[in-house]
């Protein structure tokens, strides 16, 4: 299993070492050698350029970006990879400036999903508060880029050396992640997906399919995978879907169409 690890600290630090931590874990209950790869994107090494809002990703697809650096192939490299740790640090009680880049340039894909079938592992570590918003948003962010998340972990490091009982807690943690990780890593069928995820399904289908004029590659996108289609109920086909959900989201989805159809005409599109 080949394992990407995308680096938000422009460090090796308290984040890097306790990533480090999880591949020794899991390398070790893998049953083998090589039964789990790690590499590691370090962001501080990429070149990565800040989003400059064009549009252009959005409306005309990827490849139409103005800057070109390491964003496609970053990308490749997520796409080659059976799992993704996201990690970083809590910056400003956020994520730091340097994964925030990283999500901002490859936006499109908040529109245009593509990881279904792959796991994310989610890791951030604090000198005091902040994981837990940290958290919340790396989930988001991979939930709709189509990873399934399959654990979270916020690890706090008030001081160096960290003190013994706050060690052994971060310990612990660091052990529930890599079991966590490894048995999605290993599980041979995709989760149910959630509420949210069918309503985040709906409500894109509703605006993708009534706004072609004002995305037209979103539109081409999810046409091609059939997501467009009436009787597709998400995005992975062979999931089960919660006929409840499915019915909340057809519902939704059609108040959507219409205040997308409405948005569309308004806008020229």
């Amino acid at each position: 299993m080949k394992i990407l690890v995308v680096m938000g600290s422009p460090r090796r630090g308290n984040t890097y070492h306790a990533v480090q931590r999880i591949e020794e874990m899991m390398t070790a209950r893998s049953g083998s050698p090589n039964g789990v790869t790690f590499s590691y994107l370090m962001l501080a090494e990429a070149d990565l350029a800040g989003c400059r809002g064009c549009f252009s990703c959005f409306r005309w697809g990827e490849e139409k970006c103005p800057l070109h650096d390491d964003a496609a192939s970053i990308e490749a490299r997520m796409q080659e990879a059976d799992g993704v740790v996201f990690a970083s640090p809590v910056y400003g009680m956020n994520v730091s400036g340097l994964f925030k880049t990283y999500v901002d340039r490859l936006s499109y894909i908040f529109h245009r999903p593509r990881f279904f079938g792959k796991t994310a592992l989610l890791v951030t570590t604090a000198g005091i508060l902040g994981t837990k918003g940290v958290l919340e948003y790396m989930d988001l962010v991979a939930s709709v880029w189509g990873f399934d998340v399959a654990h979270r972990v916020g690890l706090l490091a008030p001081d160096d050396p960290v003190p013994p009982s706050i060690a052994a807690e971060n310990e612990r943690k660091l052990e529930e992640a890599a079991d966590a990780f490894l048995e999605a890593l290993r599980r041979p069928e995709r989760p149910s997906p959630s509420f949210s995820d069918i309503m985040l399904f709906h409500g894109q289908r509703a605006t993708f399919a009534e706004m072609e004029g004002i995305f037209p590659a979103d539109y081409r996108y999810w046409k091609e995978r059939g997501w467009l289609e009436k009787k597709t109920k998400y995005f992975v086909e062979d999931v089960r879907v919660n006929s409840l959900y499915h019915l909340a989201g057809t519902v939704m989805e059609w108040f959507m169409r219409r205040k997308a159809r409405e948005m569309a005409e308004e806008m020229g599109g």
